[in-house]
């Protein structure tokens, strides 16, 4: 439905996810990984060079990033998707820095002010939704 809305036409689409390094396929011990970590996937039409290493196979991408990289190569639209491997399951300050190479990137560029601010920026964020998350008895 949002696709439905946008003109396609120079349109490029950065799909960012997280799931848990337990989901991750490789022959080495997944405890001997740096986690969190980046894996790359995108679309044919996608031709800038990724920040990180492309997704191997037999590693899949489910649910809503994959519908959305799915419609994105079927519409040849240029897109890429940014997976963060992680071993936290809520979204935290460490699992968010390893997305910070993408800040560099040129799509994402021109969306950030200054990149030596955005780890107090980031650090500030969380820390006001983890107050509203707490349960208080």
């Amino acid at each position: 439905q949002v696709f439905g809305c946008m003109q396609k036409e120079g349109l490029q689409v950065t799909i960012l996810s997280t799931c848990p390094v337990a989901d991750y396929k490789t022959q080495e011990s997944t405890l001997t990984l740096p986690s969190p970590f980046l894996k790359a996937l995108k679309t044919k039409e996608f031709k800038e060079q990724v920040c990180c290493p492309l997704l191997e196979q037999p590693n899949i991408v489910r649910d809503l990033p994959a519908a959305v990289l799915s419609y994105c190569q079927v519409w040849q639209i240029p897109a890429v998707l940014y997976q963060c491997y992680t071993d936290f399951i809520k979204l935290d300050t460490v699992t968010i820095e390893a997305f910070k190479p993408l800040l560099s990137s040129k799509t994402l560029k021109s969306l950030v002010k200054d990149v030596s601010e955005s780890t107090k920026i980031l650090k500030k964020l969380l820390t006001t939704n983890e107050t509203h998350n707490n349960i208080y008895i």
